[in-house]
């Protein structure tokens, strides 16, 4: 006769019980370290806790997960448009480009620094690959909307609007339309109507705000589609409406902790400087009012007081380690408009420690208002743009005229923004987690919102 066992107590079941859980738990915890990065759709709400205090409150953002139409394939297919063709090999690397690796005569390690790891040869327009990269690894992600305080739309803008230059108004503005009609169907949506929605772009402004429907004007008209009117635009540069704010362009530094920053930082203000002030650039003669040619002019006649790298005829331009090297060499750095009134040079040229001398208020105080001090004086010289035109001002005896003090004064404000206008890379956590140019812009946004939160009660 066969008995039947008495059920086990609870003392009995309970160490398997334990152990089931726990197992359980490490392995959500591994698939959740392995597949994080890989789509928006895994996202899991991060809550980070100091007493008991939810430090991720007010901070949540939510990724929507676009259809690959909307940024995968635009790089995917990169090769197959003559306008993108130049710019995929700077895919690679999150965004950044290819390492720069060191040369035979260390002349890489004498200009950068000890260790080459952060420096990378990066394009001036992959800000919205980099940006998304860095998203993925932001740490207040969460899947569930209803807790984001923010909501980021990770579409490439910039390769879009790029890839149909010169092509017909229709082509230009079918995908924008298209990503429009995809939001408003969003329960998101329905949130805000878009005001607490955000994308980033890597072209300026402009290049998204068409005017007419003629083949013959600029751009397409992204952000006067009634969506993108309510939506906050990230970009290099922006026509100063409401719903836009200028970020840095990328520098080729992307270091991986705050040590590698401070490193950085050390060396560039130990830099002995040869030259007064220097001229990265083309002369512009087919640009009318352009003030580059008396630039140039007064540059090769200071009699080596400055330095002029001709963008127009040398291939040195291209190289990271040679631009850096005249930055590093030049007290001044001169930064007049081109196309646009900013250019990719400034944060370069900072970078390197050099002081900026702008000419046009556009070119950076009417445009980065998040990143650099409010009272220019601190870091930068100005000199009006219609002096320099009309002969009224030698730029050299401008500059000559700055006190050491002063000098000294100015470069350490250059050097205290350096850490707010690079984009570290983006398994960048713990303590040594650096205040970044993304992390600046993802706070202003949420505050942003927020004060739009505040406005509808």
């Amino acid at each position: 006769m066969v008995r039947k066992r008495a059920p086990k107590s609870l003392i009995e079941i309970l160490p398997t019980l334990v152990f089931c859980t726990l197992f359980v738990l490490h392995i959500n915890q591994i698939l959740t370290h392995l597949f994080l990065s890989d789509k928006e759709t895994l996202n899991i709400t991060v809550k980070s806790t100091q007493g008991g205090t939810d430090t991720c409150a007010g901070r949540y953002v939510y990724i929507h997960n676009l259809p690959s139409r909307f940024n995968d394939d635009l790089i995917e297919n990169c090769e197959a448009y003559i306008e993108l063709r130049n710019k995929c090999k700077y895919l690679v690397n999150s965004g950044f480009g290819p390492r720069i690796s060191e040369d035979d005569h260390n002349h890489t390690t004498r200009v950068l620094t000890t260790e080459t790891d952060p420096w990378y040869y990066t394009n001036q327009f992959m800000l919205e690959v980099i940006f998304r990269e860095k998203m993925k690894h932001y740490e207040c992600l969460t899947n569930d909307s209803s807790l984001s305080s923010a909501v980021f739309v990770p579409f490439y803008a910039g390769f879009d609007v790029r890839r149909f230059w010169g092509y017909n108004v229709k082509l230009r503005d079918e995908l924008g339309e298209d990503l429009a009609r995809w939001l408003r169907d969003r329960p998101e949506w329905r949130k805000m109507y878009g005001r607490d929605h955000f994308f980033v772009t890597g072209r300026v402004g402009r290049d998204f705000r068409r005017v007419s429907d003629q083949d013959s004007d600029w751009g397409n008209k992204l952000m006067r589609l009634p969506e993108f009117e309510n939506m906050t635009m990230l970009s290099i540069e922006t026509n100063s409406c409401s719903n836009e704010f200028a970020v840095p362009y990328p520098t080729y530094f992307h270091p991986k902790s705050g040590v590698e920053v401070k490193r950085w930082q050390m060396q560039v203000s130990m830099m002995q400087r040869r030259y007064l002030f220097s001229f990265v650039g083309a002369n512009r003669p087919e640009l009318e009012g352009s003030i580059r040619g008396e630039i140039t002019r007064q540059c090769l006649a200071s009699e080596g007081r400055c330095k002029f790298l001709d963008c127009g005829t040398s291939k040195d331009c291209g190289e990271p380690v040679k631009l850096m090297e005249v930055f590093q060499d030049s007290v001044f750095c001169l930064q007049p408009p081109g196309d646009t009134p900013t250019r990719r040079s400034t944060f370069d040229s900072i970078l390197a420690g050099c002081i900026p001398v702008f000419f046009n208020r556009d070119s950076a105080y009417n445009q980065y208002k998040w990143y650099f001090p409010k009272d220019h004086t601190k870091y930068s010289v100005y000199i009006s743009e219609e002096d320099v035109k009309n002969g009224k001002v030698s730029i050299e005896k401008l500059l000559v005229k700055v006190s050491e003090e002063k000098i000294f004064s100015m470069r350490n404000e250059v050097e205290k923004i350096i850490p707010k206008i690079i984009y570290t890379k983006p398994e960048d956590v713990g303590p040594e987690k650096v205040e970044d140019a993304f992390q600046v812009a993802v706070d202003r946004v949420l505050k942003r919102v927020s004060l739009f939160k505040t406005s509808i009660i």
